[in-house]
């Protein structure tokens, strides 16, 4: 069983709950051995394992630091990556200086500490703002299930349309980054990775008006001849996908990040399933969880499902086919098909798997399709850069390596063993997981 989880423009619902009986067997094991004087009673499985690795941000990325005011905001220059902190109940700006001639995205990641503890609506808001304070675009998330931090990410748009009336303007803009953490939550700050990616208008006005049906149906996913391609841990990181069936490994709390080239007139699918352990049997709510992100890295969708020690399978939504006229929506999932490039896949366990079943790693299967007929793209004024799939990107998702796709197209490769990676190798704690959130409209105005 799978549940739906998402993020949207402003309000985000989520279901909390744990149906596992885990911490009261943990603190009534810690209550017995107490009381002869010694922890050596507990079971091996309630011991920590070695530390998470931490989220890999972009090694090229800038250190600033946002403003508290606009005026006082760094400019944000296109192609670039930057890294921040984030206070509690921080409030950051940054620059942007745009023209008419390009659409511009900016996406921010959030890292908190690991281990800390998250309040139901926790999360983060950004936005894109004109000189006189009107909005543009925005996008909220936060921890909607589950009361451990992850990491999360969101991103906001400003768009060129002479249909529109507001931010067409050529000028100043500004990107406002802000947090909101209840009382008893994690006081510790977030650690922000931020992108700043612009787009190339097309030739002439684009198709927007939405079709009414589409291929909606899940396709049976590949099976056999599995192979190994263990994910990355962070954007920077995500190991390339194609079609197939790949094996991994992940541990409790832990994140891992592939990416998977989808064309224009494409469709992408994928699952997840957890392997068994015969360590316990107890279920643990909102165990797994697979998300996808777009090229932009603006969130698409997430679901999870619950663990039992048994086989586990969670499978996205079927999403429509890339295309112009998905952006007529603000419905997130559908949105967020806007353009091709590569597709992030994140597949994150819940650190409370290791109450019930250790912090050993379980095997993990992903089994990912791309169906449909390349279509030409929609006619861009000028190099679309990372929204387009190259000869190169095939190539990458063939082999399996790991890089960033950079702005002005083509692909900035790292090598990376796609099979067999140790453990402790690229494993993470990134992105990570965690984008708890429920599917919505996309970002509002």
């Amino acid at each position: 069983m799978s549940t739906q989880a998402g993020a949207t423009a402003g309000e985000r619902t989520g279901r909390r709950g744990r149906t596992a009986a885990g911490p009261r067997k943990a603190a009534a094991l810690l209550t017995a051995a107490a009381a002869v004087g010694t922890l050596t009673a507990l079971p091996a499985r309630a011991a920590e394992g070695p530390a998470l690795p931490p989220y890999a941000f972009d090694a090229s990325a800038q250190r600033i630091a946002g403003a508290a005011s606009s005026g006082n905001a760094v400019e944000l220059e296109p192609g670039r990556s930057y890294r921040d902190t984030l206070k509690k109940d921080g409030k950051v700006y940054y620059r942007l200086n745009l023209g008419t001639d390009r659409n511009s995205y900016v996406s921010v990641v959030a890292v908190p500490r690991p281990g800390g503890k998250a309040a139901y609506g926790d999360g983060f808001k950004v936005g894109i703002q004109d000189g006189t304070g009107t909005e543009c675009g925005s996008q909220s998330v936060n921890f909607a299930v589950g009361d451990h931090v992850r990491p999360l990410t969101a991103y906001a748009r400003r768009t060129v349309d002479p249909d529109d009336s507001f931010c067409q303007e050529a000028g100043p803009y500004y990107v406002l980054v802000e947090r909101d953490s209840e009382a008893g939550s994690a006081q510790d700050d977030w650690e922000l990775e931020i992108q700043h990616l612009t787009e190339p208008l097309l030739t002439r006005k684009g198709p927007d008006k939405l079709p009414e049906s589409w291929p909606s149906g899940m396709p049976a996913l590949p099976v056999g001849g599995a192979k190994d391609r263990q994910g990355g841990d962070g954007f920077a990181r995500a190991v390339s996908l194609e079609k197939g069936e790949w094996r991994a490994r992940i541990r409790p709390g832990q994140t891992l990040f592939w990416r998977v080239p989808v064309d224009w007139g494409q469709q992408v699918f994928a699952s997840a399933e957890l392997g068994s352990s015969a360590a316990g049997d107890d279920s643990v709510g909102y165990a797994l969880a697979l998300g996808i992100d777009n090229p932009a890295r603006g969130f698409v969708d997430l679901r999870t499902g619950s663990y039992n020690g048994r086989p586990a399978t969670v499978a996205l939504d079927p999403l429509r086919p890339v295309a112009h006229e998905n952006r007529g929506t603000y419905e997130t999932a559908t949105n967020g098909m806007r353009f091709a490039g590569w597709y992030y896949l994140t597949a994150t366990l819940s650190p409370e798997v290791a109450e019930e079943y250790g912090d050993e790693a379980l095997p993990l299967t992903l089994r990912v399709d791309v169906t449909g007929k390349k279509k030409p793209a929609p006619g861009y004024a000028g190099d679309p850069g990372v929204f387009q799939v190259t000869a190169q990107d095939e190539q990458a998702a063939a082999n399996g390596s790991a890089g960033t796709a950079a702005e002005g197209g083509g692909t900035a490769m790292v090598a990376l063993a796609a099979g067999g990676l140790g453990l402790g190798t690229v494993l993470l704690v990134g992105l990570g997981a965690w984008t708890f959130l429920a599917r919505r409209p996309a970002a509002g105005r």
